[in-house]
């Protein structure tokens, strides 16, 4: 990410934001379990926000500062935070109950890669685990934001298809205005 977004994503703005609005709507009605995955916390806002209601959390963050940083800020609580890369995730097969992940596919740096990323997600959740999240539209604040940085958006109205093709079944897509939401599972 660029300096303007990694401040923009550690703001108090984006904290009420997430709290108020992103995080509430991506897991309406989403039963995630006890154990679950976050893909991609960056600085760890929705972090903060998930582990209060959850039993495990593990984060799994690519960038090396931003992963260490949250470990070290979450050292001792049931959140585990591990720096590495979710089109290769370092998880066994069916280890989590659910997973999300909040406005950060459009950073991975293809649609090739994008799809490597569901299709792990995919592998590490259990049975009838759900995955949920959100991810922005594109439009001129975003363009704006993200100027010598990955912007590689996601097409709403095709992501029910690449969800299936990693394997998901029960997908559910709303979009907004300026986001949309996704849940899906994990066939029983």
């Amino acid at each position: 990410m660029n300096r303007i977004h990694r401040w923009l994503c550690r703001s108090n703005r984006w904290r009420r934001e997430l709290e108020t609005n992103v995080v509430p709507w991506a897991l309406q009605g989403a039963q995630l379990g006890t154990n679950v995955l976050e893909v991609g916390p960056g600085p760890g806002l929705s972090t903060d926000i998930l582990r209060s209601g959850l039993g495990r959390l593990t984060a799994l963050e690519i960038d090396r500062a931003l992963a260490d940083a949250l470990a070290a800020r979450l050292r001792g609580s049931n959140v585990t935070v591990l720096q590495g890369d979710a089109t290769a995730m370092p998880f066994a097969d069916a280890q989590f109950s659910g997973a999300v992940c909040f406005t950060m596919l459009h950073h991975v740096p293809s649609q090739a890669l994008q799809d490597q990323l569901l299709r792990e997600v995919h592998r590490v959740l259990q049975p009838g685990g759900l995955f949920a999240g959100v991810d922005s539209l594109v439009n001129a604040y975003m363009r704006l934001i993200h100027v010598f940085d990955t912007l590689v958006p996601i097409d709403p109205s095709k992501f029910e298809a690449r969800l299936k093709a990693a394997g998901f079944v029960e997908i559910q897509i709303e979009a907004h205005s300026r986001r949309f939401r996704f849940q899906a599972q994990k066939l029983l």
